[in-house]
């Protein structure tokens, strides 16, 4: 544990530092929120990359591999990876241009701006509060390791996690994000190349039988295409489609898509994107402990001694401490929190920004008697900005003493229902002109209300599909499928008769 502390304590006293040149750089509400745009493209590649692979990647999805095996494996990795990279081609280019002209500062400013709508702004600012779900997933990820690592309780994790984190972002804002996770990601990379290195030696190490057929002798379903006995992964449309389109939807994650605000050039686009998408196929191959852990983890390893209860969330943290020598479990587990830390740091800027500029902007704009300078508004903005992550804090601490079963569905629940809210104003925004933005607002909820409806009531409404209603993959995809697409497909005809018209005339 002494040698965790020292670590941990260097750890912190890095991430201060450079949280404090982050502050240096910070000089009003613009800056908090999306920089100046003079960061490189290296730099914005690796923070991009840190701020994606979250606590999911690292901590949390190794234990639906270990469960579902290769379906699982299939679509948490590949499959999101290829739906991540295709989506951030087509939106980020003309995203970071259209946002450059407008001075937009986050997601909703962006829509409220593209399609001249302070009530679309406002909308867009609710539904983003549902990214809490995921703050809340984040903060029980870090949590988990900590206590495992460094000897705390549950309640001293949060209270450290909270107050660090919360504390270098109120004060240096997206500078203070993209330098920690520049940090963070650097360290992220050399954990992945070690743990992945382990699994190869487990791999050629296993005797007779050898390391595919040992699994296979456990459960022949753990290395099937299709799992049918899976839990949450165990049909085509479960595993090969649902991973392609959430990968593409969470694009529009709104401390994903706006590092296209934090360059000047496409060809600065186009360098982060490299970065970004070598740095990350790395990190997505993470979930193969999953398999790793078939080899090296007894059964009864996983389970909690509190509740005596399955614990598939520990796969990742029991697996390293069985695999590697206490002091580099130690250092591991240092650099796992600070994966953690990597997207939090981003989304707790965005949430704040997010609710400061577009949520309390909006209701200030509608209800003051007195029209307020621009210059008064970003002053109001920012002072906001920093109470709301005080909030945030507060209520993230409170559900985290008794944490939701299953974490990762529970982040992963709230996220989606953010990013399906935004999907259609963004790809219609980017690639189309002329759009009727009735038909942008009837796509967004629609799709919103199909993913939760489907969530939690889908098995009563429809008791004989065999849709798995409990993985909110699933919902989502549907909701895509139902609400998106056919919105794309008419703006698009729509778009052509316009130019045709404009033509014409």
């Amino acid at each position: 544990m002494g040698l965790a502390w020292i670590l941990f304590t260097i750890y912190l006293l890095g991430t201060s530092y450079l949280g404090y040149v982050g502050y240096k750089k910070t000089e009003g509400f613009s800056s908090f929120a999306i920089g100046k745009g003079d960061l490189s493209p290296f730099v914005v590649g690796i923070t991009l990359a840190a701020s994606t692979a979250s606590a999911s990647t690292f901590i949390i999805n190794p234990g639906f591999v270990y469960v579902d095996g290769l379906s699982a494996w299939i679509n948490m990795g590949l499959g999101t990876f290829s739906g991540i990279m295709f989506m951030l081609i087509v939106l980020s280019f003309k995203f970071r241009k259209i946002g450059a002209t407008n001075n937009a500062l986050t997601v909703p400013d962006w829509i409220g701006k593209r399609y001249n709508s302070k009530g679309f702004s406002f909308y867009f600012a609710v539904i983003n509060l549902l990214s809490f779900a995921f703050v809340v997933l984040l903060v029980g990820g870090i949590s988990i390791v900590m206590q495992k690592s460094l000897g705390v309780t549950n309640t001293t994790a949060l209270l450290i996690t909270l107050v660090f984190v919360t504390g270098y972002v109120f004060f240096g804002g997206t500078y203070a994000h993209v330098y920690t996770n520049m940090f963070q990601g650097i360290l992220m990379v050399i954990v992945s190349i070690i743990i992945l290195w382990s699994g190869i030696e487990l791999m050629l190490k296993t005797g007779d039988p050898d390391f595919i057929q040992q699994i296979y002798n456990e459960d022949p379903n753990l290395l099937a295409w299709i799992n049918k006995k899976g839990a949450l992964f165990n049909d085509f449309f479960s595993i090969y489609i649902t991973g392609f389109f959430i990968g593409a939807a969470l694009v529009s994650q709104p401390h994903i898509l706006t590092k296209a605000l934090y360059v000047k050039t496409d060809k600065d686009v186009k360098k982060y994107l490299w970065v970004f998408g070598v740095i990350l196929l790395l990190f997505m191959f993470l979930a193969t402990v999953g398999f790793f852990a078939h080899i090296n983890v007894a059964p009864e390893q996983l389970i909690d001694n509190n509740t005596g209860k399955f614990r598939q969330d520990l796969v990742m943290i029991v697996y390293l401490a069985n695999t590697f020598p206490d002091w580099v479990f130690t250092i591991i587990s240092v650099v796992l929190i600070a994966a953690a830390m990597s997207t939090l740091d981003g989304l707790l800027v965005s949430i704040s920004t997010i609710t400061a500029n577009d949520l309390i902007l909006n209701i200030i704009d509608r209800f003051s008697k007195k029209e307020l300078t621009e210059e008064k508004k970003m002053k109001i903005a920012f002072k906001a900005s920093h109470l709301i992550l005080v909030i945030i804090a507060v209520l993230v601490f409170w559900v985290n003493i008794n944490p939701p079963k299953l974490l990762g569905i529970y982040g992963q629940v709230g996220v989606y229902g953010g990013v399906l809210a935004a999907l259609t104003p963004l790809i219609v925004g980017v690639l189309f002109k002329n759009t009727p933005i009735k038909l942008v607002w009837t796509s967004s909820v629609i799709a919103v209300l199909i993913h939760f409806t489907l969530y939690f009531y889908g098995n009563k409404l429809f008791p004989n599909t065999s849709f798995t209603f409990e993985n909110p993959a699933v919902t989502s995809t549907l909701a895509i499928i139902v609400a998106v697409l056919p919105a794309l497909i008419i703006a698009w005809v729509a778009n052509n008769k316009y130019i045709k018209t404009k033509k014409n005339e």
